[in-house]
């Protein structure tokens, strides 16, 4: 091996300690400590999406129990993690059973090891004449797909190795997994079509849409994932397929349940059809005839590994020849023809000069590390954010520490820890600020929260998100106001918060130069290059009069359109029924908005601490001062709701669904589910997302799943679509529909 891959291997090759003497009963004691604690992480990193330990450590664990073993063969029992395929399955999707097990893979921790495997592997099949596949080991969740006839019929998560969750709706919204197997790929099958073939692969999150997805999630005060498997693992399995889409999936393809169907004899032949299949294959693979070939491909991998744009944390080495790996077979929990070399983390040490507070879009206070500029992974960073306070506390870092940084994913900057013997005297645990930097208004916590906000609507860091919520369309609905023309108003000094809309003139708004500029001159407009370009008097016309007609809107769509933490739409519209007038809800107490049915205690209590801020009452002073309506209008409110949705204005004032619960579940073909529910809802009726014995019917379309099978289960009536119209068009359900 050269120089240079002595230097990357460096901190990979220190092998392992040998464990010093030890008793029996010592060993059989640790041994069933290390089987409990495997176990639970297991469950915690397939189950739960949730590990509380990183990969290499719990490698560790696993290493050391089978030292063990090896050592105390005896102590070897059926469900030690070592002889079995790591995951779980989990209760939210239906089982499926894999048409061959998906077994795990044994890691090679350093180049020691790595070579402890080529030798016996080449000693096995004899002298000479291996050839190796190198694969990058993708950092994501192991899928199967199965296809008949070319078509698209199935997928399911890795699970348990034998049965796996069926994610079938969710992997249909990937984009890069083909519905259908191009003809030149069936043509080279062995088999029949009609031989159902199963092929595995790893779904992945690029790196670009990781950051994407923690940015809003610190903005929105929720959790972060912690690294790109996380958060693939948890966006396949939504139980809604449109949060799944929205995600950015994608796949890489390397393996097949049974290759006897395809006319096909090595790895490298088998990614050649499925590429040609219309399956998405990494490209970054070679064919490898000696050690030093693969110990070059894995040097080439670690030292590019930040330049990919997906996640990856080691390389997979097989042996290429399916005759050959045919003859190697398989251990208890892993094929013998491949093994997974791991790459280390990459982490230094720099000092925390300070935790900055940022005031996010949605009024979240994230504390942000400062730290001495450190290169990690060939960029360098200065700054992490450490999320919330709870996590601050969790990690206790202190400013002036000594900490250890790394990048998760290899993508976004993260402080792991403190160096608590570098700690310098006098540090002081942090606390989050009881008082917004950006505005001064008092910060608030909400029971069970890990968030910190500021509700204030006159913050300055929320202002921009505030006022085009305002005018968005499910709120006040200000059509032609959007971000552009906002940035401007804010520019120039026109809005400071949202009752700001209703002292606009049309004078004010005309005047807006929207910063576009002509390349050359345009005598037809009578401009010339580099003129500003103003909104003009018509469009300016047209924003005030929308401006105006939204005046009418009622309560529930103004609670709304405040950015309450927690009301939304729907939520809206139930608080405005009930107490029709915003000064009832000012006057009212937190139990008694929590008695609202469909509100409860915590969306209560976010309801009264926004009216508990006096820069909230002042806006909101404001508005009614400007001609705003503070008032629920049940009749209007009813016809407008009737008009939108289609149903009949008499049923919807007549409300004949009023006390029955639906949940809507499957796909509908004539409206949304959303425009279904609204329509309900137009007629009385609770929707709610869950299935009980409370509930009323469920309306199950193609696609169903376990809400289908719950309501069966518990004997609740099922609608379809057709029964649904009829419900809708005379406001009866039918027992016979």
């Amino acid at each position: 091996m050269s120089d240079t891959q002595d230097s990357l291997f460096a901190s990979t090759s220190d092998s392992l300690q040998e464990a010093p003497d030890t008793t029996y009963a010592e060993a059989a004691a640790r041994a069933a400590d290390l089987r409990h604690l495997l176990d639970y992480h297991a469950y915690r990193y397939y189950a739960l999406d949730a590990p509380e330990i990183t990969d290499a450590a719990f490698d560790k664990l696993l290493i050391e129990l089978q030292g063990i073993e090896a050592a105390y063969p005896d102590l070897i029992t059926p469900d030690s993690y070592t002889q079995r395929v790591g995951g779980y399955v989990s209760e939210q999707f239906a089982p499926v059973t894999h048409m061959a097990r998906m077994y795990s893979m044994d890691d090679a921790m350093n180049l020691e090891e790595l070579d402890e495997w080529l030798e016996r592997t080449e000693e096995a099949l004899g002298a000479g004449g291996v050839t190796y596949t190198c694969e990058l080991k993708i950092d994501g969740l192991g899928v199967a797909l199965t296809y008949r006839n070319g078509a698209f019929v199935r997928a399911a998560t890795r699970g348990d190795g034998t049965t796996g969750e069926d994610v079938t709706l969710n992997i249909r919204t990937v984009r890069d997994v083909p519905m259908h197997l191009s003809e030149a790929a069936l043509a080279q099958m062995a088999a029949d079509r009609d031989t159902p073939i199963e092929v595995r692969g790893e779904v992945y999150l690029p790196k670009g849409s990781f950051v994407r997805m923690n940015e809003e999630a610190d903005a929105e005060g929720r959790a972060p994932f912690a690294n790109p498997r996380n958060a693939a693992a948890g966006s396949l399995r939504q139980k809604d397929p449109k949060i799944t889409a929205k995600r950015d999936l994608a796949t890489f393809i390397y393996a097949i349940a049974d290759t006897a169907p395809l006319h096909v004899h090595s790895q490298r032949e088998f990614l050649t059809w499925l590429g040609t299949a219309g399956f998405h294959v990494n490209p970054n693979v070679a064919t490898c005839g000696s050690p030093a070939e693969v110990h070059a491909f894995c040097a080439d991998a670690l030292a590019h590994r930040g330049d990919l744009d997906y996640d990856i944390d080691g390389v997979v080495v097989k042996v290429d020849s399916f005759a050959m790996q045919s003859e190697l077979g398989f251990t208890a929990r892993a094929p013998r023809w491949a093994i997974a070399f791991k790459f280390p983390p990459e982490e230094k040490r720099t000092v925390l000069r300070e935790i900055r507070i940022q005031v996010g879009r949605t009024g979240v206070l994230t504390p942000v590390a400062e730290f001495d500029p450190v290169t990690v992974a060939g960029s360098t960073i200065a700054r992490a954010t450490l999320h919330n306070e709870d996590e601050v506390h969790r990690k206790d870092v202190r400013e002036g520490d000594t900490i250890v940084v790394h990048k998760a994913g290899d993508v976004i900057p993260e402080v792991v820890g403190p160096v608590p013997e570098l700690r310098p005297e006098g540090a002081e645990p942090w606390h989050m600020p009881e008082t917004c930097p950006a505005c001064g208004n008092s910060v608030v916590h909400e029971e069970g929260e890990v968030a910190h906000r500021c509700v204030a609507l006159d913050c300055p860091a929320q202002l921009k998100e505030r006022l085009l919520h305002w005018v968005s369309r499910g709120c006040m609905d200000v059509d032609g106001v959007g971000e552009e023309l906002v940035e401007k108003m804010i520019a120039a000094g026109l809005l400071h918060d949202v009752a700001d809309f209703y002292l606009l003139t049309a004078e004010q708004v005309a005047g807006l130069d929207t910063g576009r500029a002509y390349l050359k001159d345009d005598k037809r407009r009578g401009v010339s290059a580099g003129d500003p370009i103003l909104v003009g008097p018509t469009i300016a016309a047209k924003v005030v009069d929308e401006l105006v007609k939204s005046k009418s809107k009622p309560l529930g769509r103004v609670l709304f359109a405040l950015g309450i933490r927690h009301v939304g739409k729907s939520v809206g519209e139930l608080i405005a029924r009930r107490f029709l007038t915003l000064d009832a809800l000012v006057q009212a107490s937190e139990e008694e908005i929590a008695q609202i049915d469909g509100i409860g205690p915590k969306i209560a209590e976010s309801v009264r601490q926004f009216l508990s801020v006096p820069e909230n009452l002042a806006v909101l002073q404001r508005l009614r001062e400007a001609g705003v309506s503070m008032e629920e209008d049940l009749g209007a409110e009813a016809a407008r709701t009737a008009a939108e949705t289609g149903v009949s204005a008499d049923l919807a004032e007549a409300q004949p669904l009023a006390g029955l619960t639906f949940v809507l579940t499957g796909t509908l073909e004539r409206r949304t589910r959303d425009e279904a529910g609204e329509a309900l809802k137009a007629l009385g009726a609770k929707v709610t997302g869950s299935v009980s014995k409370k509930t009323s019917y469920v309306v199950a379309g193609p696609g169903a799943g376990s809400k289908l099978t719950k309501a069966e289960s518990l004997g609740v009536p099922v609608l379809d679509e057709d029964a649904l119209e009829r419900v809708l068009a005379t406001g009866e359900v039918l027992a016979s529909a």
